[in-house]
């Protein structure tokens, strides 16, 4: 190779080449975004519409179905879930991965509209949509306190002046607040005085309706002068309303404080929200789709001085949850994690060679190496993250082992006289091919990942990539700077050297003669297998069934939990407690919580102004750092939860927040199992059941169901012709009942920042209780009061909190988490025997939703994951050696990479997941190289000598067994800080090193003894092909030989 040997005739040009590349990749480094995962959201939109009043059924009906029916007809579209509860609407729209966000926002803004004409005529404003996933955790929590002003203006203050200009932060999906509600005129109707008056509820409403205009009055011009015409045609207080002139009565004026009670509150009585046991309102903001968290978050950070310099001097702004401070402080871990990586390879290097100067040569390649791929990463949008660190992790004890076989090859020339110019030329170019085939079949393995379109592709293609970017300017450098510094630094060694004493010197003697008494050792034993081939290759044959069977027994699951410092849960009470009832039962859970050690903050909210139904409440728990604290925060949701149990009142379900989220519906637990049914009632049947069935089973805990059809409602049995002759239709009832009942708003107060609204209803004493019903009146259009009683009945009856659809199909969902020691894979097998057990009808469709359905995915294309990645290779090698047989010897070592693997997992406990599928992959990888080493030489060694195939391998084994040695415990080191690392995310990277680490340590002694006699079997197979093929054809071709 000529190129080679001009890199090592021009030094000061290689020098500077690899300046550049360090200087490149600094500065790609220090510009790379940071990120807890690679970018790899579902486009997702959130539509939310409202209409006051409005049952659960209704809202599902005339709200939720003219949407989804509208935009189920936009293309791109992966999964549609609606929920409507009490007077809202909330339409989750996900989309494929490579669906545009902003695209799919404009084509959602015009299936509103053209939805519009079929929505109620009663709504008060259109639906609007928002860039941002619900079930998304929150990447930074406010809470907004005062010890004066009440939970109204607070509300008031974070709805006018943050929530806009938080929102505006590039990055930001949505800014969601909870606790309170925004100030509004409430009206509570006295429905006797009313009735004395002969004045309706409409015609209440309509006076309220015409006091409160805002139109434009014009302007007056003279010659010279222009005036604006204005008038006080709005009131904006309850003082200015209750004046207010509403009719006559027997020559008297009846105004609004004649008959209601008129006072400045909120638009939402029932809500609240509590910081700390303290009443708060909470900021909540997610990001969109595609955002950078950390860069998000910063600027939002930056932005809370002036905000606070906006609020009156008693209000404060406390950060609550922050998740870029646990994201940099596990990034740190990862980096430290690296560190110590680089270290150990350095060190495996320096006992092999026990040269300093030698060493240095792996020493100074291995960082260009690794930060010449930042650079490429900058260039290709890449982030900082778990992921790409990992990567780089995993390449240090991959890129060591280019500069290894060079130098290696490079120092057994010099061993034999060569001067160090020529045994750098020499040996470059003698290996050149090796590192080369080494190198690309090892990006082969990769291949498959990065033609996967899915979720899992999508999260991996980041690592695949980052590290073949590794390997590829490892590649460059070992042919390159590799050989230059060999011819500069290595020297011949001498007798007077060797003699001369020293404790270090000492020590590498005694290595080297340890080394070398384990190279004869092994020599010894490999002649001894030779000559019992057979009983080799049963080994090999059992290793292949062994694999098969650890495989089918070993705990499977889709990805490692994390520790994000922060919990989610969800209170729930009984289905028809009140807000009144429900209010204490939230501050005793909040205090239950605080108490525990590892809590720092907690933040909860319940009504309107968080998610979920009127029996729930909403918790955020920020918790200490994990160095202050003893449990990971899967232990310590576990922990809370099995204190809540002794808690009288409600159910608690908490769960660690985590970076990947797959799914648009919000669950009390990780994974999902959904139900779907064109007959509702068949669907409420079996709901209940299939949850008894899965509350049994021991490998699940934390069960939930979302179907809460247990609510009580009131029916009212309209007799219509007694209606039609009081003079009654159906129509003044409706409208008599939302004035009533539905806390209306009537009317809109404009305001220079922000719109409130008057709301109004009877007085809460006429609305606690249903027998209330009795004892009021409609009056018909002759004024004439009419009790309900006198053309309706009422009844007690069931209704459902929410309405849940997924796919324009009535759905309910039930969550589960894993109990301790169970696996995804066995808690599925389970359910799947339940749903047997109970006879679930085929009218009723059942199956995994959100993680569970992509766990699901995931195991169906895992074995042809490994079988492309073993097609990929063996193209590969087929190309690089123009053989069809010696490819096929290479491959023979993989057996062995996973069954070290496998049994170190079931050994600990560790779970069989995407990370360590991954670990196995790369583990393939790893092994085929010493396979490579092997092959490459004796093949050589065949065509330079003549010797023979036995004669060649043995030579081969002999001469590479260093640095087959030193590449493997290269990997080893490298991947151990990962199995030994403690943090946040240690987790998420131990299933990756356990896969390496188990699978280095058995498939090093099997490989050694395996491939030479694979080898030597496939060569006599060849052989006979060959043979066989000139007789036939005449010739043999170069790929049977």
């Amino acid at each position: 190779m000529r190129v080679i040997e001009l890199f090592i005739l021009r030094p000061v040009a290689t020098l500077l080449i690899s300046a550049a590349t360090v200087l490149l990749g600094w500065l790609g480094y220090a510009l790379m975004p940071v990120a807890p995962l690679p970018q790899v959201d579902f486009p997702t939109i959130m539509v939310e519409a409202s209409l006051a009043g409005a049952s659960p059924e209704t809202m599902a009906a005339t709200v939720a179905a003219p949407l989804e029916r509208s935009m189920g007809q936009i293309a791109g579209i992966s999964e549609m879930t609606s929920t409507s509860s009490q007077g809202s609407t909330n339409v989750i729209i996900q989309f494929e991965l490579d669906r545009d966000i902003d695209g799919a926002a404009r084509d959602v803004q015009a299936a509103i509209n053209a939805a519009r004409s079929q929505l109620p005529s009663s709504m008060a404003s259109l639906p609007t949509y928002h860039k941002a996933n619900p079930s998304d955790a929150p990447i930074l929590m406010l809470a907004l306190t005062s010890k004066r002003l009440s939970s109204g203006e607070l509300y008031d203050l974070a709805s006018s002046e943050l929530q806009q200009k938080i929102a505006q932060v590039s990055g930001v999906g949505e800014v969601s607040l909870r606790g309170s509600a925004l100030p509004a005129v409430r009206v509570e109707l006295e429905p006797y005085q009313l009735s004395h008056y002969g004045i309706s509820l409409d015609t209440v409403r309509r006076a309220i309706a015409e006091a409160t205009t805002v139109e434009p009055k014009g302007q007056i011009q003279g010659e010279g002068t222009r005036w604006w015409i204005d008038a006080d045609g709005q009131l904006d207080s309850a003082e200015q309303y209750r004046p207010l002139l509403i009719s006559y009565s027997d020559g008297r004026a009846v105004t609004l404080g004649d008959v209601a009670t008129v006072s400045d509150s909120i638009e939402d009585i029932y809500t609240a929200g509590f910081y700390n046991g303290q009443p708060a309102v909470m900021l909540g903001v997610t990001r969109s789709a595609g955002a950078n968290m950390l860069e998000t978050v910063d600027e939002i950070k930056a932005l809370l001085p002036a905000l606070r310099e906006m609020l009156p001097d008693d209000v404060e702004l406390d950060t609550v949850i922050d998740r870029s401070t646990t994201i940099r402080a596990s990034l740190h871990e990862t980096e430290r994690t690296l560190g110590i990586a680089i270290l150990l390879v350095i060190a495996v290097v320096l006992v092999f060679l026990r040269n300093l100067r030698a060493m240095v040569i792996p020493a100074v390649a291995l960082p260009i190496s690794l930060i010449g791929t930042c650079a490429v990463m900058y260039l290709l949008g890449y982030s900082l993250d778990n992921l790409s660190l990992m990567a780089l992790i995993i390449a240090t004890g991959f890129v060591v082992d280019d500069a290894i076989v060079v130098l290696e090859n490079v120092s057994r020339h010099l061993e034999e006289g060569k001067p160090p110019l020529e045994a750098a030329m020499v040996g470059a170019r003698e290996v050149g091919f090796t590192v080369l085939a080494m190198t690309l079949s090892l990006i082969a393995v990769f291949i498959p990942i990065l033609l996967m379109g899915d979720i899992v592709g999508r999260l991996f293609r980041e690592f695949a990539v980052t590290l073949s970017i590794s390997l590829i300017v490892s590649l460059l450098v070992s042919l390159s700077l590799t050989p230059m510094l060999c011819s500069r630094l290595l020297k011949a060694p001498s007798a007077a050297a060797a003699r001369r004493g020293g404790w270090l010197r000492a020590c590498g003697r005694m290595v080297e003669r340890g080394l070398d008494l384990l190279a004869a050792a092994y020599v010894a034993s490999l002649g001894r297998a030779l000559k019992r081939r057979r009983w080799v290759m049963l080994v090999l044959v059992f290793t292949v069934g062994l694999n098969i069977y650890l495989y089918t027994v070993v705990q499977k699951g889709f990805f490692p939990s994390q520790d994000t410092g922060m919990l989610m849960g969800q209170l729930r009470a009984d289905q028809n407690i009140s807000f009144q009832a429900l209010s204490p039962v939230l501050i005793k859970f909040s205090q239950l919580i605080e108490s525990d050690p590892a809590v720092a903050n907690v933040m909860s909210s319940t009504g309107s102004g968080g998610f979920g139904s009127r029996n729930s409440a909403n918790f955020f728990i920020s918790l200490k750092p994990y160095d202050e604290r003893e449990d990971s925060a899967l232990e310590v949701a576990n922990r809370l939860s099995a204190k809540a149990q002794g808690t009288p009142g409600a159910q608690l379900f908490l769960m660690p927040a985590e970076d990947l989220h797959i799914g648009g519906r919000s669950a009390n637990a990780t994974y999902q199992y959904s139900l779907q049914a064109d007959d509702l009632a068949m669907l409420r049947e079996w709901t209940p059941k299939v949850y008894a069935a899965l509350s049994a089973l021991p490998e699940l805990s934390g069960v939930d169901s979302d179907a809460q059809d247990g609510g009580q409602q009131v029916e009212l049995s309209i007799d219509r012709q007694a209606a039609i002759r009081y003079g009654i239709d159906v129509d003044m009832i409706d409208t008599f009942l939302n004035n009533a009942f539905s806390q209306r708003q009537v009317a809109t107060l404009y305001r220079s920042l922000n719109q409130y609204y008057v709301v109004m209803g009877l007085e809460s004493e006429y609305t606690q209780d249903p027998a209330v019903l009795d004892e009021l009146f409609v009056l018909n259009d002759d004024g004439d009061r009419v009790p309900i009683s006198a053309f309706a009945s009422f009844k007690g009856g069931s209704a459902p909190l929410s309405v849940n659809h997924q796919d324009q199909t009535a759905t309910s969902t039930i969550a589960f988490n894993l109990a301790d020691g169970a696996s995804l894979e066995r808690a599925q097998r389970a359910i799947q025997r339940a749903l047997v057990a109970i006879g679930l009808p085929d009218d009723i469709h059942g199956g995994f939703a959100g993680t569970a359905q992509a766990y699901q995915s995931l195991i169906s294309s895992m074995p042809w994951l490994i079988l492309a990645a073993l097609l990929a290779m063996y193209i590969v090698l087929g190309v690089l050696y123009e053989s069809l047989i010696h490819p096929l010897t290479i491959l023979s070592t993989l057996p062995s990479a996973g069954i070290g693997a496998l049994i170190l997992m079931l050994v600990t406990g560790t779970q069989l997941t995407v990370i360590a599928l991954i670990g196995i992959l790369l583990l393939i990888g790893i092994v085929k190289k010493n396979a490579i080493m092997m092959i490459d030489f004796a093949l050589d060694h065949e065509r330079r000598t003549g010797a023979g195939p036995e004669q060649a391998i043995l030579a081969a084994c002999r001469m590479r067994f260093r640095p087959i040695l030193m590449t493997s415990l290269a990997a080893f080191f490298g991947a151990l800080p990962m199995v030994l690392a403690s943090g946040g995310d240690a987790d998420l990277r131990r299933p990756l090193g356990m896969a390496i680490v188990g699978g280095l340590v058995v498939s090093q002694l099997l490989t050694l003894y395996t491939t030479p006699v694979v080898y030597l079997y496939l060569d006599r197979a060849g052989r006979v092909i060959a043979s066989f093929w000139r007789r036939r054809v005449g010739h043999l071709p170069d790929s049977a030989r």
